[in-house]
């Protein structure tokens, strides 16, 4: 079985009042100022908040742009670092956003201890449900104080602002962070990575890149991998308590 096909995806939409995707290049002035698109480790985060388990890694697919990309200015009172006072600084926001979320869980490869709880049904079971409950925890876009809110869907359902508008292309543009316990690529090992990428948006919809893919990259700093708990005794794949209720006795139905 494909690893990107439906029968090991979710697909869902986001919504919230604003939303702060901020430049990197913003972070250090005090004036932040927020990408016109969402980023891949802003989506993949909030797939997190609604189901997260180091068993799987969650891999975006694609995002739909359904509404109007519009910006309003914001003033905020920062915390300065260097004496706890505070500063008077304006925030760039997306104003009233929407989008369409496509993505898929593949097995994080670098926890073989975790290897007993590799079971297709179980994971994306709980996960779209936990979708059609709005997550386990709270959704944010980007910020803290950017609530979002999470619902199912079907992707590309329904009327966007930028269907039929073509190819409009972005510069070079924050993708995520490679942690070590996430890394593919050999030259990733043990370390910490922040990738980049140009994205494209064709129709309101970007097609994100893996992150092994991304060949626009930095190694920050080494980084170890921590074990998942003493023993990984809460991990016992098949034999977890409550499988056989949700899955009526088959919790592989949808295995390998």
């Amino acid at each position: 079985m494909e690893k990107n096909s439906g029968e090991w995806g979710v697909e869902f939409q986001v919504t919230g009042a604003s939303a702060l995707f901020t430049d990197i290049l913003t972070k250090v002035g005090g004036e932040r100022c927020t990408y016109m698109i969402p980023t891949y480790e802003a989506l993949k985060g909030i797939l997190q908040s609604v189901y997260w388990k180091p068993t799987v890694v969650w891999i975006i697919d694609k995002v739909r742009v359904v509404n109007q990309i519009r910006t309003v200015r914001r003033g905020a009172r920062p915390i300065k670092y260097n004496d706890g006072s505070n500063d008077l600084a304006y925030y760039t926001y997306l104003d009233d956003v929407c989008y369409q979320v496509k993505a898929h869980f593949e097995w994080n490869l670098n926890r073989p201890e975790l290897e007993c709880d590799r079971n297709v049904g179980k994971h994306l079971s709980i996960a779209r449900r936990m979708i059609e409950r709005g997550g386990r925890r709270d959704i944010f876009l980007g910020t803290r104080e950017c609530q979002g809110y999470v619902e199912p869907c079907k992707f590309g359902e329904g009327k966007g602002f930028y269907d039929n508008t073509g190819e409009i292309p972005y510069s070079l543009m924050y993708h995520g962070i490679t942690y070590a316990d996430e890394a593919e690529l050999d030259e990733d090992k043990g370390l910490l990575t922040v990738r980049f990428w140009n994205p494209v948006m064709k129709d309101g919809v970007i097609e994100f890149i893996p992150p092994k893919e991304c060949t626009i990259k930095r190694h920050i700093k080494p980084q170890a991998i921590k074990p998942f708990g003493k023993e990984f005794e809460n991990f016992s794949g098949l034999s977890e308590e409550g499988l056989s209720e949700i899955f009526g006795g088959e919790p592989n139905e949808l295995g390998e």
